[in-house]
């Protein structure tokens, strides 16, 4: 008989951003997430105390669920930015910092929960109703016309993977080559409902990066194809192809409904085998260099075709069978019992094809990247705050004092996300004109803020000049109305950040902290 263990009783914690080790714990994670942020970020590696695997990434879809934890609230906060990260494939890290600075930010600031729970939802929709707008500052809309804005919103993505360790040279070739891929994914002429094409990412180690390739076609599963016997050049010219719909593994099931007579003594998978060698005979006398069958194929009429040097592709499954018909032309067979017609022969070439993203479909939109957008939103968020403030703390039923506050904390939050970008010991600063982002590099002095800062800001659509003013990030300044960018169409930033998925990663991340700043008890059952 076992041995009976008492259960132990749960744990309740009250107030739990009021317990030292929880905020301990947040605090922590924020500097981890943050030093992993943005192009320069540094790579973490991550090991289990346990045991296990040890995992080397700075990318947040991989590195939060290598963070293990026991603490609930911890998980809470994880379990939202990969959900989010799960649909949008990006700004994950965004996420996750922006939300842990407004929970660290509120503390700080004194306000109630339910305070900096209202403010910060009432400044999250200045932001999205702001970003929405076609006079918005921050907004590039994207013409699918010109590569150049796409090709600098998918090397924002690449280049922000330190762990690929790609050079200028490479980070632009990819670029180039994902912007290629998801054009070539969209219908030139398509009435009706329009269907995207898939793409299929492939890895071939021990080739050069500058050797990677678009080819667009249907990508499927043959790994025999260039090791046919007599089958020497089969990327030289089209090759004849044939579709089956109907199984050719010799199955009775297969024949169809109705009664089957057999006379005494025959032998029904022979005489089924015959007639399948007989369709493959057909199939080599008619010069078919490639036979596609969407179940299976008897392996000895396998051995038939390829022995004649026909290419077989077998359970290609009712999921490719459309799109391969279309891609060569073939008509499927859906029957053994008949000639195949000439008719129902198609062709192909063998390729392969590449990889990218297709948000900007929804939105043909992006927001400046290298924390622009950030700096942008918190000069605009502390302007349109000074505008109705009776009316608008009425509406949040708050005091004055209260609402400043939330609006310092909120703005503050964002330009902490902003500053997260610089990993080399500089200082992040915010001209108060067009209220962009830019690096003062350590080795200046701080009294001379700006005259040696980057000559372009961080996405690359401003020049520095001589006459302009400066602020350092998380530093107090007058409040102004940012000025909207030159809309000279020679300028163009380098750096974008996906609108859909960065709006998104906003909406979470303040929805996250907002319910993180409700928890009023937190019960863990220890057993």
């Amino acid at each position: 008989m076992s041995r009976l263990v008492k259960k132990s009783p749960s744990v309740c914690t009250d107030l739990p951003l009021d317990n030292t080790d929880i905020c301990n714990k947040l605090h922590l994670l924020r500097q981890l997430l943050k030093s992993c942020f943005g192009p320069t970020g540094r790579l973490k590696q991550v090991h289990n105390n346990i045991g296990g695997h040890v995992v080397t990434t700075s990318t947040s879809s991989v590195l939060l669920p290598a963070i293990s934890s026991s603490q609930p609230f911890i998980n809470l906060i994880k379990t939202s930015i990969l959900n989010h990260v799960s649909r949008f494939s990006d700004c994950g890290l965004f996420a996750a910092v922006l939300c842990l600075s407004l929970i660290e930010h509120a503390t700080r600031s004194g306000l109630s929960g339910s305070v900096a729970i209202r403010v910060n939802t009432h400044l999250l929709g200045l932001c999205t109703s702001y970003l929405q707008r076609e006079d918005c500052g921050c907004k590039v809309k994207l013409d699918f016309c010109s590569s150049h804005s796409l090709v600098a919103l998918a090397r924002g993505v690449i280049s922000s993977k330190p762990a690929c360790a790609l050079t200028e040279q490479e980070a632009l070739h990819v670029s180039k080559l994902a912007v290629r891929a998801f054009l070539l994914t969209v219908p030139c002429q398509s009435p009706g409902e329009v269907t995207l094409g898939k793409i299929v990412t492939v890895s071939v180690e021990g080739h050069p990066v500058l050797n990677s390739a678009v080819f667009p076609g249907l990508l499927v599963d043959a790994p025999d194809v260039l090791r046919v016997d007599g089958l020497e050049s089969p990327l030289s010219h089209p090759l004849r192809v044939v579709l089956f719909s109907a199984s050719l593994a010799g199955d009775l099931a297969e024949l169809g409904d109705g009664t089957i007579e057999v006379h005494p003594g025959a032998d029904t998978d022979l005489q089924i085998l015959d007639q399948l060698l007989e369709l493959g005979k057909r199939v080599v006398k008619d010069e078919v260099k490639l036979c596609a069958c969407q179940k299976v194929v008897h392996p000895v009429v396998q051995q038939y075709l390829k022995s004649h040097g026909v290419v077989v592709i077998e359970r290609l499954g009712i999921t490719l069978m459309e799109p391969f018909a279309q891609l060569t032309g073939a008509r499927p067979v859906a029957t053994l019992h008949t000639t195949i017609p000439a008719g129902a022969y198609g062709q192909v070439a063998c390729q392969k094809t590449e990889h990218v993203l297709r948000l900007t479909l929804r939105e043909p939109s992006a927001l400046l990247g290298g924390g622009c957008t950030e700096t942008h939103l918190a000069a605009y968020i502390r302007h349109e705050s000074t505008k109705e403030v009776p009316e608008t703390v009425s509406a949040l039923g708050c005091s004055q004092t209260e609402h400043l506050r939330g609006v310092d904390s909120f703005c503050r939050s964002l330009e902490s996300v902003a500053a997260a970008l610089e990993h080399d010991g500089g200082d992040s600063l915010m001209d108060l004109t067009h209220a962009h982002r830019w690096t003062h590099p350590a080795d200046l002095m701080k009294g001379h803020m700006g005259e040696e800062s980057s000559s372009i800001c961080g996405c690359g659509l401003m020049e520095s000049s001589p006459n302009q003013r400066w602020t350092y990030l998380n530093a107090n300044y007058p409040h102004f109305s940012p000025a909207p960018p030159s809309r000279d169409a020679a300028v163009r930033p380098r750096v974008l950040d996906s609108f859909t998925a960065k709006v998104n990663a906003l909406q979470v991340a303040v929805e996250t902290a907002n319910l993180a700043l409700d928890v009023r008890y937190l019960i863990q059952d220890m057993n």
